[in-house]
């Protein structure tokens, strides 16, 4: 079996990064929160990119569900003013 590596600090072959595409990990975020790919020395991440590109089994942007949205972020409240002393 012929084994082309991707990321040879952590051993990713590009096997495995399909695989992560076609389970819906289809940024190169999403491939390095799952197996490290791209998270040391980072000369792997464009061949992750070009991988990904190409839709190597990856779910399209226009498909993704809507749990992918980033999460809404509600402020803190102000904290309030404080009181001031009336001169007696």
């Amino acid at each position: 079996m012929n084994r082309v590596y991707v990321c040879s600090c952590f051993g990713i072959t590009e096997g495995q990064v399909k695989q992560h595409a076609a389970d819906g990990r289809c940024t190169p975020r999403q491939i390095a929160s799952a197996c490290k790919a791209g998270t040391d020395c980072g000369s792997c991440v464009k061949r992750i990119q070009a991988l990904l590109g190409r839709g190597d089994g990856c779910v399209t942007r226009d498909r993704l569900e809507p749990q992918e949205a980033a999460p809404q972020v509600t402020p803190a409240p102000a904290a309030p003013a404080p009181l001031r002393r009336l001169a007696a």
